[in-house]
C-alpha cells in the first residue's frame, strides 16, 4: 500500500477558478415562498370584496372573447370532407347524363 504522503499527491485537486463564484447564476434562486393561500393572496376580511387588478378583466374579455369567437368559427366554418365533394361531383355527373340520383321504387 502507498504511505499517505504519496496518495495525497494523486488526489486531483480542482482549480479554484472552478470553485470559487459562479458568475453565471446571479446567485441564489430568485422565488415568492409559499405561503400556502391560493395564488398568493390572503382572502380579505369578512364584508369586504376582493378588490382586482387592472389586467384581470382584459384577460376574461381576450380569453372568453377568442373562445366565443372560435366556436363561431367552427360552427359556420365550410365543409371541405371528401364524402360532400365526392357527393356533389357524383350527382353532377349523373345530371349530366340525364340519370336520376334519387333512388324511387317502381311499384
Amino acid at each position: 500500500m502507498l504511505p499517505t504522503s504519496s496518495l495525497r499527491a494523486l488526489q486531483v485537486r480542482v482549480p479554484r477558478c472552478i470553485t470559487g463564484r459562479r458568475f453565471a447564476s446571479h446567485g441564489p434562486p430568485q422565488f415568492n415562498e409559499p405561503s400556502g393561500w391560493l395564488f398568493g393572496e390572503k382572502p380579505p376580511a369578512p364584508g369586504q370584496k376582493r378588490v382586482k387588478e387592472e389586467w384581470e378583466n382584459i384577460w376574461y374579455v381576450g380569453m372568453f372573447g377568442s373562445m366565443a369567437m372560435a366556436a363561431v368559427l367552427l360552427y359556420y366554418k365550410p365543409d371541405t370532407s371528401i364524402q360532400t365533394w365526392a357527393l356533389r361531383e357524383a350527382k353532377e355527373r349523373m345530371e349530366a347524363r340525364g340519370e336520376k340520383y334519387k333512388y324511387e321504387p317502381s311499384s
